[in-house]
């Protein structure tokens, strides 16, 4: 199935992300937001990633003026009646993506395809809850969503091939690389991510080292474009928190137990990039 019509829920910056990248290729996005201010802004910070596109040659203002004009922005799921696939980017809570899947299965068609951007809820769980489990799939994107390549697509124990297939051509067309995963706990990305983070969190709470030295050993030796400290800042520190209790729920393995600094940190507001301090401090930012 060519998509053509597609919603997503959630103006936050995935849902921001991912809505960019479909209008930029000609596909009409509702842009779905409980809060309507927070959908308009969203729209702005589109447009403001749309010029920094043009600046570097990547795009032309008329390639930014069809896109913006492609996306229309809403406050209730019924707006998302007519797409031929939603893309679900609420928060990282199994119960908000409950309610939001179960609503999109009585609103759409038995045609349309139901994906999740979750980076570890089971697909399979979800798919449950509707009524179409072959057409509920999993396309997690990589923040920032316009330069990132990778899309992880995660099967569900009941995803059709054709809904598969179907996701992966969309992947191709957005100019994005897929990668496919089974329906396990972390799905491959998190599964490989989420421990080194974790260990450089027991590592630092031991006294090994300081969080820059941790964080350099990482960006010179191993090549990677942010340490683990660092990366997991930008990522939310609550994000990974999460990501490795449905880890260690999922497996029952005590290699995957957070860090007792990390939950610390959350516990204290202290959640990366987003409140200004993490490990880092980013008030200056």
């Amino acid at each position: 199935m060519k998509i053509e019509r597609a919603a997503v829920v959630g103006a936050g910056t995935m849902g921001a992300g991912i809505a960019h990248v479909l209008a930029l290729k000609g596909i009409s996005v509702s842009l779905i937001d409980a809060n309507e201010a927070f959908a308009k802004k969203a729209v702005e910070g589109i447009s403001a990633n749309m010029d920094r596109q043009i600046k570097k040659g990547v795009i032309d203002v008329a390639s930014k003026e069809k896109a913006l004009s492609q996306i229309k922005t809403a406050v209730d799921l019924s707006a998302a009646k007519d797409a031929q696939m939603v893309i679900e980017a609420v928060p990282e809570k199994i119960e908000i993506k409950k309610e939001v899947f179960s609503r999109l299965d009585s609103l759409c068609s038995q045609e349309a395809i139901l994906a999740t951007n979750t980076s570890s809820i089971s697909i399979t769980r979800l798919a449950a809850l509707t009524s179409r489990p072959q057409n509920v799939i999993g396309m997690h994107f990589m923040n920032p969503v316009p330069v990132m390549k990778l899309v992880e697509i995660i099967r569900g124990l009941e995803t059709s091939e054709e809904t598969y297939q179907s996701v992966k051509d969309l992947t191709v067309f957005l100019g994005k690389t897929p990668a496919m995963s089974l329906d396990f706990p972390g799905f491959i990305s998190n599964r490989v991510l989420m421990p080194m983070i974790n260990e450089a969190c027991f590592a630092l709470m031991e006294g090994l080292s300081t969080k820059e030295d941790i964080d350099t050993v990482m960006k010179l030796g191993m090549n990677h474009p942010m340490g683990p400290l660092e990366l997991a800042d930008f990522i939310g520190l609550d994000v990974c928190l999460d990501i490795l209790n449905v880890l260690f729920d999922g497996f029952g393995d005590p290699k995957y137990r957070p860090c007792p600094i990390l939950k610390q940190m959350v516990a204290a507001g202290r959640l990366g990039r987003k409140t200004k301090r993490g490990f880092y401090d980013y008030a200056k930012y």
